[in-house]
């Protein structure tokens, strides 16, 4: 079955900026337009994420900044390829038109350093989606790491509520990936759209604290979100989990340099994937099929986090390989129609939803 394909989550903007990547056409990564394309991509969240290390220096912003120029140049080189996915009507028509719709994230509230006019500057930059929160915790949202101190909310603050309500009223759709289960619940309390939690496991099939609970998956379910099914082994399965700790420690891994960071995690990740005992895709679809009982299969979607992940399972190695996914939901025993809602009509329904009718879209210089 070929089915077209909404992934709601990839760090692949991070390849372009740092390793001069042209995602438009064929890189070394695990996503580009072009393999997407073989795979049936039509929609596209492409994430800026910012390591913390820059909050230390007052330059989350700025990297956000130019990391949301790589997208832009990405949409000015590649017209007949890729196209602003703003809204779902903008979406829908960039399916019909036979181009991919990219749409600009943000995985972490730290870049907006605090601000709701930043969240708006870069809401008329182009950005529709935002992770509230990575693992890093902030002032006004904490994340589902531990570590959290005295001065950091449970959930969130009144600041965090606010960041819900404008983004509510922008027209950016609430990402709850990497939230704490408070900040989760006060979240969906407040916010009057559906939200998504873009790239995430089930805690019930693996107990990992990146993972919703029944009850969370319930919640999401009758807010009218949807989450991602994600790609990323130690979340899907604790025994390959404990196998990569392990090969993170090895002295061959180790070794390895690549001259720079971005570098670096890019080949050791290559390593990873070779030498880590290959998790079998079943695995992916025993927590689809967990998410699908439990909150409704019109609530499940796909959320990869290629290129910001490490290790894929088996038959997932890059962004052509979406089909092998599809293919084995339909012999656990979905539909096609279920498949299809799966891969592409339940989260381009939240973000229709979300996203509303504004379609406004200028640039940060």
């Amino acid at each position: 079955m070929r089915t077209p394909v909404f992934d709601a989550h990839v760090d692949s903007l991070q390849r372009a900026l740092d390793l001069g990547d042209d995602l438009g056409s064929v890189t070394g990564g695990h996503l580009d337009l072009v393999r997407g394309r073989v795979g049936g991509l039509q929609a596209v969240v492409l994430v800026c994420w910012v390591d913390p290390v820059h909050i230390e220096v007052g330059a989350a912003r700025a990297r956000c900044s130019r990391l949301l120029d790589q997208y832009n140049a990405l949409l000015d080189r590649h017209p007949k390829l890729v196209t602003f996915g703003g809204n779902g009507a903008l979406v829908e028509e960039a399916r019909r038109h036979g181009l991919i719709a990219g749409i600009a994230g943000i995985e972490g509230g730290h870049s907006i350093e605090e601000s709701l006019e930043h969240l708006e500057e870069f809401f008329e930059g182009g950005v529709r989606v935002m992770t509230l929160v990575w693992n890093n915790h902030l002032s006004w949202i904490s994340s589902c790491r531990e570590g959290a101190g005295p001065s950091t909310p449970a959930g969130l603050s009144d600041f965090g509520r606010d960041v819900v309500r404008r983004m509510n009223k922008l027209g950016m759709l609430v990402d709850l990936s990497h939230a704490s289960d408070q900040a989760f619940y006060d979240t969906l309390d407040v916010s009057e759209r559906p939200v998504v939690a873009s790239h995430s496991g089930c805690r019930a099939v693996n107990d990992h604290p990146r993972n919703l609970s029944d009850d969370q998956l319930r919640a999401l379910g009758e807010n009218g979100g949807v989450i991602g099914a994600v790609f990323c082994t130690p979340f899907l399965d604790g025994d390959c989990a404990q196998a990569l700790v392990r090969l993170r420690a090895s002295a061959e891994h180790e070794s390895i340099d690549a001259g720079s960071e971005a570098a670096t995690f890019f080949a050791r990740a290559r390593f990873l994937q070779e030498a880590a005992p290959p998790l079998p895709l079943d695995r992916v679809c025993d927590h689809i099929c967990h998410a699908a009982e439990v909150a409704g299969v019109e609530h499940v979607g796909i959320g990869s986090d290629y290129d910001g992940i490490d290790h894929t399972p088996a038959g997932l190695e890059d962004a052509s390989r979406y089909p092998a996914l599809a293919a084995a939901l339909l012999e656990r025993g979905f539909t096609e129609a279920e498949v299809e809602g799966i891969f592409w009509g339940n989260m381009a329904r939240a973000f229709a939803r979300a996203t509303g009718e504004r379609q406004q879209f200028c640039r940060i210089r």
